[in-house]
């Protein structure tokens, strides 16, 4: 199977099944769930192995928790670029509200796959991102963000990688 479908197959497969991390007393509205998805330019900063990305972000508003920190909440996405490499990732998000700006911090472990792209030197990488997005309504945004993977020096080599997208979050 090649990684475009077992990105497609992972994409409806997560669509289309309820998950035990959403169960609770309650029934969960679905209102609550965000989608981002979002394109961009993979390591930019690399004048060799920069390809297009395209990718997707779940999270569940139910699954919120107010802190003194700010707001936090999990976050579940998958990447993959032109060049067949593939990010998959779980991890939390922070969101700070200045009336229609949004300033999104994450960090996010996960699984990546070379394909035909950059060898980042370890399957085992962290995503580390802020974006920045604008209100569009009350279900929408529009924002930029930037990231940075890395394997922590897991691997015998961490080039990592310097990533920016353009994204559109939708309320479901």
């Amino acid at each position: 199977m090649n990684l475009k479908k077992f990105f497609l197959a992972f994409f409806l497969m997560f669509l289309s099944s309820p998950s035990p991390l959403y169960a609770e007393d309650s029934v969960i509205n679905d209102q609550n769930m965000e989608f981002n998805f979002y394109t961009g330019m993979f390591d930019f900063s690399d004048d060799g192995k920069r390809s297009v990305l395209i990718g997707f972000q779940h999270q569940n508003e139910n699954l919120n928790r107010d802190t003194f920190l700010g707001n936090f909440s999990p976050i579940t996405g998958a990447l993959l670029t032109a060049d067949n490499a593939g990010y998959i990732y779980t991890g939390v998000q922070a969101q700070y509200k200045f009336g229609a700006l949004n300033v999104i911090p994450s960090f996010t472990p996960g699984l990546y796959h070379e394909g035909n792209g950059k060898d980042l030197g370890h399957m085992l990488e962290f995503k580390s991102e802020v974006q920045l997005s604008l209100d569009l309504s009350k279900t929408s945004e529009l924002g930029l963000s930037y990231n940075h993977i890395s394997n922590a020096s897991l691997g015998d080599k961490n080039p990592g990688a310097n990533s920016y997208m353009f994204n559109f979050l939708k309320n479901f």
